[in-house]
């Protein structure tokens, strides 16, 4: 696999939790399509802007849901940010 990479993955950007979160509960919101944190993480990227197409760039995102559990996105289902502390 990492071969394949070498040869055609130019740029990797990262995204903290909190922003897949985001695309995950926007993707939820909008769609109604429920993805694992791994299947929103390009989408997080393009939400973030830490990846700005180009002019007249075309972007496809890849969703994928299939190692996910039934979520809830209502605020009050949120763990709180002082609950660990």
């Amino acid at each position: 696999m990492f071969p394949i990479a070498q040869k055609f993955v130019e740029k990797v950007i990262l995204v903290r939790d909190e922003e897949i979160t985001q695309a995950q509960e926007a993707l939820w919101a909008v769609l109604r399509v429920v993805t694992e944190p791994g299947g929103a993480a390009a989408f997080a990227a393009l939400l973030a802007r830490r990846y700005q197409p180009a002019a007249n760039e075309r972007v496809g995102v890849l969703l994928c849901g299939a190692n996910t559990t039934a979520v809830n996105f209502t605020p009050a289902n949120k763990p709180s940010a002082t609950a660990n502390a």
